[in-house]
Order: C-alpha cells, then structure tokens, then sequence
C-alpha cells in the first residue's frame, strides 16, 4: 500500500494533468477505473507459457481458462506461405526441431534484422512439415514436463480457438497477433500483412469493432496496414536494457525499428514515446506498447563499478537489486492524444521483480494499474486478473456486486 500511495502522490507531483485539460482529463482517467473499462489483461504468448510451452493452443487455452481477454500469436511465415504463432522466425529455441534428424539439413544461418542468426527457420519448412514439430518451454528455468506434447498451431486455428472459447465462457476473447520481423519476411517474399488480413477477414475480423488488435515493432507494416484496414494498430516500443540509473540503454540492435534502419532513418525508439513521437504514432495508429520501464522504471540499490550491486547477497545481481523510480509523463501524453497504452512483459518469478515489490508480483501489477495503462501483457494471467479485481475493489464501487454475482461484467473487450 505504500508503495502505491507514493505512486499516486507523485503522479499529481510531477503535474501529468495540465490545469486546463484537469477536469476533462480526470474524467477519463476515473473512467479507465471502473470494471467497464478496465484494464485489458493480454496473455502474452497465449497468457500462460508462465505454465506451458508457448504459442500453442493449450497454452493459450489455459490463458482464456486463466482470465486473460485477449491472446497473443505472434506469427511467422512458411514455406507455403500459411501463418504460424511462433516467437520468432527461428524455430530452434521454442520446438524440438533441433532433435529431428530428418530436418537436420535446414539448419543454416540467415542475416534477421542484420543479425548473423542460426537455427532452423519457418521459411524453409511447409506447412505439413511444422505439424511435424512440438513446442517446447523457451524458458530453463519453467517447466520443463510438457516438451513434446503440443503442437504449433496456424493463426486460423487460433482464432477457431478464441471464438469456440468466447462461446463457452460467455465472454468475449480476443486476438492481438504481431507481425514478427515484417522486413525480413518481406525479403524473402513472404510478406505477412496481406496473409494477416486475409485470414481476418474469413473469420469475419476485418473490421474496427472486431476484438482484434495487431502490433508490430516496425513502422511501416502498420502505415501499410492502416491504408488496408480498420482493425486497431499497435506501435511496440523497444530497448535493449536498463542503465543503473534506470535511463533506457538503446543498444543495436534494439535501438530503433528496424525498418528506420532500411530506409536510413534517423532516431530511435525512445523519440516515439516523447510528444513529437507520439503525435506521429498517432497518425496510423491507435496505441502504443511500450516496454515497461518507459512507464516506471527503475535503478540500482547501490552502484559498484558503474553497475548494480548486489544488496540482496544472493550471489546475483537481477530486479531484487533495484528500486522502483517515479512513473514517467508517457501515459498521460498518450492518453491526451487518445492513444492507448498497453506495456509488456509481467513475469512472476522473483528475479524479475524490482525489489520495491517485495516479491509479490501482484504488487507490479497493481503499480501499473495505478499509473493508468489501458491494458498489459502478461505470462502469467491468472496473477493479472487477481490483481485487477484488488484494482477495481478500491476504486469502483459496483464492481464487488460483479466479482459476486456477474463475473462477465468485470470486463467489456469492446
């Protein structure tokens, strides 16, 4: 509770509300308080790769069966052109294409993002050939019980999925696929955006109010994506780490989009979340996903060498190492604009917790929720909806009547 009344007092502190825009704009921001316009909870990677192998449909079932309002397949091309939620073009790290001897030969090194990477590549593989392939935990540290067993699911089975769920929980669940690396996949001559709106509208979601956002890290996918359609864009917003004094390290190659360094553009990601950055994004899409830190970051305990101590003593220096630092002016600026802010990732092992959240990532959840985001990516959302529900206790007055008596009035996904 402390915590997040130092978050409240300093966010009227640093003045996130000009006083001529202050009443409209607290009215908004009561509004996002309320369980009718809740915070969104998005399973990132399905929602519960905290638990199963990523991108797969138990995992992202088990997200729905978690609460989670939406559900996210990241997706990649084959061969054959069809689309695929895996993390990543290369396969290597999330299936056990590694130990099939009969694709030994397709493993290669391609340039992605002007990165030499090595692996086993969705391009080089059909459609028939990856439902050969099995999911495995990308994650050493979760469990490891369910390697082999699932399958990688295509972005029409996804949305079969969703809409069979939305059915048999009463409640309507979405998706919030990303185009990943759309510059390279334009090179090789799949390009991802046309296929992604051809499957939207089979499935009869190629419209504004379908419950449908699409993300990219780039920026020209989603210019081309706002000339062909209404669906609702989002612009994700990178770095590469976080300095000890909790300033953003834009380090190559998550400095800029990748685009931008195509086409020689100056800047980097960091200019999107600034006013100028974000009246740009503005003019194509409807939100901004930033990494966490652009929203609260945070900052060494103690600095030894120009890096973290570790205080903790635990012999390694991770999140337990820092403390929290005040809530930057990113999602008021948004807000002011009308942009949405939905930041990534929540995790809810100890290592990745900031120290001031005293190992309890309920306590993340509920910093951000305070702040004002429209909406977060989570692995674990069963932790994001708990803490949701604590959130809309405080401040919403009717919401126990609906935790009590109408669970699907806790959200509207519209």
């Amino acid at each position: 509770m402390t915590i997040l009344k130092k978050f409240a007092s300093t966010l009227l502190a640093v003045g996130l509300l000009s006083a001529a825009a202050a009443p409209a704009a607290a009215h908004e921001e009561q509004a996002r308080r309320r369980a009718d316009n809740a915070p969104l909870v998005i399973g990132h990677r399905g929602g519960a790769n905290g638990y199963l192998p990523e991108h797969t449909l138990e995992a992202y079932a088990l997200g729905i069966a978690l609460g989670a309002d939406y559900i996210e397949p990241d997706l990649v091309a084959t061969k054959d052109g069809a689309l695929i939620a895996r993390h990543e073009p290369n396969l290597i790290d999330t299936t056990n294409v590694k130990s099939l001897p009969q694709f030994a030969d397709r493993r290669r090194t391609v340039m992605l993002d002007g990165v030499p990477t090595e692996g086993f590549f969705a391009s080089d593989f059909t459609l028939a050939e990856i439902k050969q392939l099995r999911a495995v935990q990308s994650f050493p540290e979760r469990d490891q019980a369910f390697n082999g067993k699932f399958q990688i699911p295509t972005l029409v089975e996804v949305i079969e999925l969703a809409k069979r769920k939305s059915r048999e929980e009463g409640r309507r669940i979405g998706i919030y696929p990303e185009t990943k690396h759309p510059t390279y996949h334009q090179g090789i001559g799949l390009a991802l955006e046309d296929r992604l709106l051809a499957v939207l509208g089979a499935a009869g979601w190629n419209h504004r109010n379908a419950p449908v956002f699409i993300q990219s890290f780039e920026t020209a996918n989603l210019r081309y994506l706002r000339s062909r359609t209404s669906v609702r864009l989002i612009q994700l917003i990178d770095a590469n780490d976080v300095k000890p004094d909790g300033s953003l390290d834009l380090t190559k190659p998550y400095d800029k989009p990748y685009d931008w360094v195509v086409s020689n553009r100056d800047g980097l990601f960091s200019d999107l979340v600034t006013p100028r950055g974000l009246r740009e994004v503005k003019g194509y899409a409807d939100g901004i996903g930033p990494w966490k830190p652009y929203l609260i970051s945070s900052a060494c305990k103690t600095v030894q060498g120009g890096t973290c101590a570790d205080v903790t003593g635990d012999g390694v220096v991770d999140e337990r190492d820092r403390v929290l630092l005040p809530p930057t002016d990113v999602i008021a600026n948004a807000h002011r604009l009308g942009l949405l802010v939905h930041p990534y990732t929540f995790r809810s092992e100890q290592k990745r917790l900031t120290g001031s959240f005293a190992g309890n990532a309920v306590n993340e959840y509920l910093a951000f929720y305070e702040a004002g985001v429209d909406g977060l990516f989570s692995d674990f959302a069963d932790t994001a909806v708990a803490a949701r529900a604590m959130f809309l206790l405080k401040h919403d007055p009717d919401y126990a009547r609906c935790l009590v008596n109408a669970r699907q009035c806790e959200k509207s996904n519209d």
